[in-house]
């Protein structure tokens, strides 16, 4: 997840472009169609390990070797210290006029780890790119947005170990009316979540996206009081896919899923890396018959205590953090 580069993003292969004409296959093949792959632009390292092209650099050379103008998916590696990815892509607007899907982040834990990578304001994208349709980030620090109208923006995924607020209530006051599939990672208080459930009201509630029908509320060390708000989100019921997954989910949480509103009508829930007891586990497994569980990891993570007749964990931690 976070310690391989994408092989796939938005249905299309990832290509890396190193700016060699000989690796990249200037005489064929991906380039002879620069839209049927997903390029990954970031720094380049030569054969001994040192920086052999910066991002701003291989960036400039991606804009001049390949015919930008059918590139559709971009993939941005780690920016290192010195630019500005939005401030980068936002310049070179005119050069992509036909892009669609962008992953901004593709940056391995070894590079940095995702609570310390710099993300922005990401507004620019969106008023220079008014034909996104799939939009992900990787990293908290800093990302934020305007709440905006976007007409074509279909997917929204943020990975963090610490969402910040800005970035919670610019997705959930904006006006997006073809969003289908929504993902924040929440992540952890002390990863730098300023994130609450009250951010999350107007996705709750379901006022603003009427097209969505795949949401995940994830790696959140209030992972129990986001499946108690699920538990009762008017959205839930048009839902075709819930993600509550790699959070520190207990018992607690679990019996608030259980308790509340329907969820047969869901085609898979995930719930991997969780906190829950053998019997929970076998409790949504007979509860949801017909739905397709994801419950990888969903015992093995936890020290068990008994509480009032209730399991709780001792000592949970969301799946992706540091």
């Amino acid at each position: 997840m976070i310690n391989e580069y994408l092989t796939e993003f938005a249905g299309l292969p990832v290509k890396e472009f190193t700016g060699d004409p000989g690796e990249d296959g200037f005489e064929g093949g991906a380039l002879a169609d620069p839209s049927r792959v997903a390029w990954r632009v970031g720094y380049v390292m030569a054969d001994d390990g040192a920086l052999y092209r910066d991002f701003l650099d291989n960036f400039a050379r991606f804009l001049d070797l390949v015919d930008t103008a059918r590139v559709t998916h971009l993939v941005i590696g780690w920016w290192e210290y010195d630019h500005d990815p939005v401030e980068v892509l936002s310049e070179a607007a005119g050069d992509l006029p036909n892009l669609r899907a962008l992953f901004l982040g593709d940056i391995l834990d070894w590079e940095l780890h995702i609570s310390w990578i710099e993300q922005s304001d990401l507004t620019p994208l969106f008023q220079k790119y008014p034909s996104l349709e799939h939009v992900e980030a990787r990293g908290g620090q800093g990302l934020t947005f305007e709440p905006m109208r976007h007409e074509r923006l279909r997917t929204v995924r943020f990975e963090s170990g610490g969402l910040p607020a800005e970035a919670v209530q610019g997705v959930a006051r904006s006006d997006l009316p073809a969003l289908e599939h929504l993902d924040l990672w929440l992540g952890a208080e002390d990863r730098g979540r300023t994130a609450t459930l009250d951010d999350l009201g107007p996705v709750l509630t379901g006022e603003r996206f009427p097209a969505l029908r795949r949401l995940g509320l994830q790696n959140a060390d209030i992972q129990d009081e986001v499946a108690a708000a699920i538990a009762s989100a008017p959205v839930v019921a048009r839902l075709e896919s819930l993600a509550l997954s790699m959070g520190a989910l207990s018992d607690r949480g679990a019996e608030a899923l259980l308790t509340g509103q329907p969820l047969t009508h869901l085609k898979d829930l995930d719930l991997h890396h969780a906190f829950l007891s053998e019997d929970m586990v076998e409790r949504i497994r007979k509860a949801l018959p017909g739905v397709s569980l994801d419950l990888t990891d969903a015992t093995g993570a936890a020290t068990w205590l008994r509480r009032d007749r209730v399991w709780d964990s001792a000592g949970s931690y969301i799946a992706v953090s540091e």
